[in-house]
């Protein structure tokens, strides 16, 4: 007599890894790569390291992940239209702000496009303490005082941010209207085409320098390719504003790589922000579980 034993269909492994460290990964990887890319702005201008990063990333992408564009139909076309536009909007907005203000800042008032994200979506008041708690880390970890901040950096930051809290909403669109990477892949084609023209004609012959295309590589790898592809997976299995408010993690994940890379020291201020923005992502990632 034998007997039938039944057995669950597995998981593919994606799905067995929580929402949250593919969003943790994807903020390790792109302050690393932020830290390469303000050292290639030097030599080729923040567009032309936007343009490298973005463009390298789109030819990644396409061979990863080949696309059909056949079956894409007008709106399909319409959100990869607005997510390219988007991406490159963000990213050279950014690296623009960076060029004037220090990047812990750049990040800093960066995220209030996640964080309004976060508040305009919200629908419960336990939403609103962790994004004020971690609100109030990013105040902490703003330099009040003494420091100079650059009135046209802060803005080009601030822009950036908007760009951000509309890069986190299309992307929600892209990761439910396509399957695997095709969405993501036309779309940083997109980006990478509408920066082209800014990113060549500022940086000039020196964009095709060896070293400066090697880094530009190395760049898109780490801030386009691996966390946006993270990012995607993340998006696919979290709410919009969950996800707003987990990224608030980001300026203190910028503070601890640039500890450990660019020997930035982390004076007491920044640990207790660091403290503050950590338990508001905490916080929401236990919410995010409890949600079906």
């Amino acid at each position: 007599m034998s007997q039938v034993t039944s057995s669950k269909p597995s998981l593919p492994l994606t799905q067995k890894i929580p929402p949250q460290v593919f969003a943790l990964l994807a903020m390790i990887s792109v302050q690393t790569g932020a830290s390469i890319g303000e050292r290639l702005s030097g030599s080729i201008g923040p567009l032309g390291t936007t343009f490298l990063r973005l463009g390298f990333a789109a030819l990644l992408l396409l061979l990863i992940w080949r696309p059909s564009v056949r079956e894409l139909t007008r709106r399909n076309c319409m959100t990869i239209l607005l997510f390219g536009v988007t991406v490159a909007a963000m990213n050279g907005l950014f690296y623009l702000a960076i060029v004037r203000i220090p990047l812990g800042i750049a990040v800093t008032l960066e995220f209030v496009g996640p964080l309004g994200v976060a508040l305009l979506q919200s629908r419960r008041l336990k939403d609103l303490v962790w994004a004020a708690c971690a609100a109030f880390g990013i105040i902490l970890l703003t330099p009040i005082g003494a420091t100079h901040i650059d009135l046209v950096g802060a803005i080009l930051a601030l822009l950036a941010g908007v760009f951000w809290g509309l890069y986190i909403i299309f992307n929600v669109q892209i990761g439910q209207a396509f399957s695997g990477g095709t969405g993501l892949s036309l779309s940083i084609l997109v980006a990478a085409l509408v920066i082209a023209p800014f990113g060549l004609g500022t940086a000039g012959p020196a964009i095709f320098d060896p070293h400066a295309l090697l880094l530009g590589l190395v760049v898109s790898i780490l801030s386009t390719v691996i966390p946006f592809s993270l990012e995607l997976e993340a998006l696919r299995r979290l709410p919009s504003r969950v996800f707003g408010i987990l990224m608030s993690a980001e300026p203190a994940v910028a503070t601890i790589i640039g500890f450990l890379i660019l020997g930035q020291t982390i004076g007491i201020r920044s640990m207790v922000a660091i403290v503050f923005v950590i338990t508001a992502s905490i916080g929401t990632s236990l919410e995010g579980k409890t949600q079906h």
